[in-house]
């Protein structure tokens, strides 16, 4: 079968190969339609990091996909749609993986298909324990690629509840760093809980100012609006921020940014090595004497992708068309490496594998 593999730890190495079909054991077989594609491909492509099974010296990439079983399984039946769980929990196992909390796992012993020793699903098809397989509704299958990205956003918003489960909390309004996937993703979440949400970033024009206000939210360009000022001013209270850019000095003007007992939750993932001088005495003021909180998130287990599935689903009534609107380029197999390649105006890009 063709995939879309690499050589883990080697630059450039990617190539559209002919594989071994998957060792079918007890598991369901999927047929792949189509594979969301994002930096943490880009970056493995790169040779940053990732690693192949063992005993392999390739990895098959794509971590965001929606399929077709062709071979049943535990509860699924031969034409069910689905998208498959990308983290698993570590053989020892920790605490949490025992728990089924393996998006916490404490060892790092955690694999993660299409970047952690296990083949990823940017392929013509995959073998699936039934127990990481989530059913997606037909009326998703056009963007079921998004379900991945969406649970992402769906635990750092389930966490930020249980988080202020801490105080007396009601909160109206929400500021989102950043307009790409995640952070439109995170926006539709909010929205849909009924707050007034602000997204902010560079971009002045082209699709995501319009995929913003789509949601209903105020899109906010860097160029005309400053954060740091705008606290209590312009924006009112912030009760919620969210950071989905990876520009690491936004966390700290988050912190400044919400309001008195808010709370900021960094979903995005810093690369290289910038470095900026912080008034470390203010950061530590801020958060001691206004009860601020600020956490990290990443991945998601079984839940998460159960939200994310049927918050798509209410999102897309709610706002039909903004999903097409939100998936600006589409290609084949075969052009993977254009799918790869970010231009000015991509938002979100999905390689079309199958049918």
């Amino acid at each position: 079968m063709r995939a879309v593999i690499v050589r883990p730890g080697r630059a450039a190495s990617d190539e559209l190969a002919d594989v071994p079909a998957p060792v079918m054991d007890d598991h369901a077989v999927v047929d792949v339609i189509a594979v969301g594609v994002d930096g943490t491909d880009n970056e493995i492509v790169e040779g940053r990091y990732g690693s192949g099974p063992p005993g392999e010296d390739f990895l098959i990439i794509g971590h965001e996909s929606v399929g077709r079983v062709t071979r049943a399984a535990g509860e699924f039946q031969e034409g069910d749609l689905v998208t498959a769980i990308v983290r698993r929990p570590d053989p020892v196992p920790c605490l949490n993986c025992a728990n089924g909390e393996w998006d916490m796992c404490l060892n790092g012993l955690y694999t993660e298909r299409g970047i952690k020793s296990r083949h990823g699903f940017l392929a013509e098809r995959y073998a699936e324990d039934p127990e990481y397989l989530v059913r997606v509704p037909v009326e998703l299958e056009p963007v079921g690629a998004l379900v991945e990205p969406t649970s992402i956003v769906e635990k750092a918003v389930e966490q930020i509840w249980r988080i202020q489960e801490r105080l007396a909390w009601e909160p109206k309004t929400a500021l989102v760093t950043g307009s790409g996937p995640v952070g439109l993703l995170a926006t539709m979440l909010l929205r849909l809980r009924g707050l007034e949400v602000y997204v902010y970033d560079r971009v002045s024009d082209g699709p995501k100012p319009e995929l913003a206000t789509m949601l209903g939210a105020r899109y906010l360009a860097a160029a005309e609006a400053d954060l740091a000022r705008a606290a209590g001013g312009d924006l009112g209270d912030i009760d919620i921020g969210i950071e989905a850019t990876g520009y690491s000095p936004l966390s700290f003007t988050l912190v400044d940014t919400v309001s008195p007992n808010g709370i900021v939750a960094l979903t995005g993932v810093s690369s290289g090595t910038r470095s900026a001088q912080i008034a470390t005495d203010h950061l530590n003021m801020e958060i001691v004497l206004q009860n601020k909180v600020v956490f990290g998130s990443v991945n998601a287990n079984r839940r998460h992708f159960e939200l994310a599935v049927d918050d798509l689903a209410r999102a897309q009534r709610r706002w039909p068309g903004f999903f097409e609107a939100m998936v600006t380029r589409r290609e084949p197999l075969i052009n993977y490496r254009s799918a790869l390649e970010r231009k000015a105006d991509d938002v979100k890009v999905i390689v079309e594998v199958g049918s």
